[in-house]
């Protein structure tokens, strides 16, 4: 990881995470073409014009994030941006990386190696069982476990692993209790475990905040344990994400009969280790260690760069353009076929992004909206 960012950096990368269109990949890829987010904030409006945007693209304000930097401040947590030397390794490594986090409790945890544990929040009898002996067996063996506060599989994670160490990723903001039934939880894992959120103090948890809380969770940890899920459920899609990310993906076996299980078993017979204990678990990770994740400094994300790169000709403008439709293609793919500088390449495709018509896609692919 790289130094401390200084506060003006610091403010400048804020309003441009919270600004209209920027996403993960979108942030990084502002930060690598322009060196700062100063810059880069500096060239969203033209870059969100030349990409077709016929309104001008909305800019975080720098009071409104002074006024989420006092928030935060006020409900005693802490921002780190990647690239500081407190943000999690593991998940700076996945990809993309969050551009920031809110935590709130002991950063400590983040060095110890995690294990995601997430499954049904209707859970068996049976499923709570196994969540509270597998997440004991892995905080005696100094894991933390990492799992998203929902009612079920995750607060019997939380509650077996809170003397241990426990991370809990919320959906809203990092004030924000979901459930509410989950509220004494909540406050003993502020004080004795880690609390972590994506987004804004104060913001009320919408299902589309989900998504990203349940990738924060496999990107936090060296794998995914899931422990009952039914088919359509969210703890697939964090296994999902897992994979995405290169990590581990595992499940405890449950009733056929059950349809509560139905989408850890077919985990199963797709390959995922079938899981009965936390010895298990720690068998099934012994390839891999949080150093394999780890990052050297002078992280080639966040060096400074030599300016803005040139402007594109028209030619050059149409020889990418003609590349891209609605089958995404491999951004490595377009660098090829055009010829053209990487940097050039990337501004190309963050004047699409930036004005709504890209579609990003894992594996760096993208493909046109239009």
């Amino acid at each position: 990881m790289s130094g401390a960012l200084s506060d003006k950096e610091r403010l400048a990368r804020l309003r441009l995470a919270r600004s209209e269109n920027v996403g993960p990949v979108t942030f990084h890829d502002l930060l690598r073409v322009y060196g700062s987010a100063e810059e880069a904030l500096e060239a969203l409006p033209g870059l969100a014009k030349r990409g077709g945007r016929a309104k001008p693209v909305r800019i975080a304000k720098p009071r409104d994030a002074e006024a989420e930097l006092t928030a935060i401040e006020k409900c005693g947590a802490e921002l780190l941006f990647i690239g500081e030397p407190d943000f999690p390794l593991m998940l700076a490594a996945a990809d993309p990386a969050p551009p920031l986090i809110i935590v709130k409790g002991h950063k400590s945890l983040f060095e110890k190696p995690s294990v995601a544990m997430v499954g049904a929040r209707s859970a068996s009898a049976a499923g709570l069982r196994m969540a509270t002996e597998i997440a004991k067996g892995l905080g005696a063996e100094g894991y933390a476990v990492t799992s998203g506060l929902a009612r079920g599989i995750d607060a019997a994670a939380h509650k077996a692993s809170l003397a241990t160490g426990t991370i809990a990723v919320v959906a809203g903001g990092i004030d924000m209790v979901y459930p509410e039934e989950n509220r004494g939880l909540y406050d003993a894992i502020a004080e004795q475990g880690l609390l972590v959120s994506e987004m804004p103090p104060g913001t009320k948890p919408q299902g589309r905040h989900f998504p990203r809380r349940n990738r924060l969770i496999s990107g936090l940890s060296l794998g995914t344990l899931v422990v009952e899920a039914a088919m359509r459920s969210g703890s697939l899609i964090t296994a999902r994400f897992a994979l995405e990310q290169g990590r581990d993906v595992m499940a405890v076996p449950g009733s056929p009969l059950d349809p509560r299980a139905a989408g850890s078993n077919r985990l199963i017979k797709d390959g995922a280790p079938l899981i009965e204990t936390a010895e298990d678990v720690i068998g099934a990770l012994a390839r891999q260690t949080p150093d394999d994740w780890f990052r050297e400094p002078g992280d080639k994300d966040f060096q400074e760069r030599p300016g803005p790169p040139p402007d594109a000709t028209k030619s050059e403008r149409d020889k990418l353009f003609t590349l891209l439709g609605p089958v995404p293609v491999e951004i490595d793919f377009l660098i090829r076929e055009t010829d053209l500088p990487a940097r050039t390449v990337a501004a190309l495709l963050l004047e699409l992004d930036l004005s709504g018509r890209l579609q990003r896609e894992p594996g760096q692919k993208v493909a046109l909206l239009d």
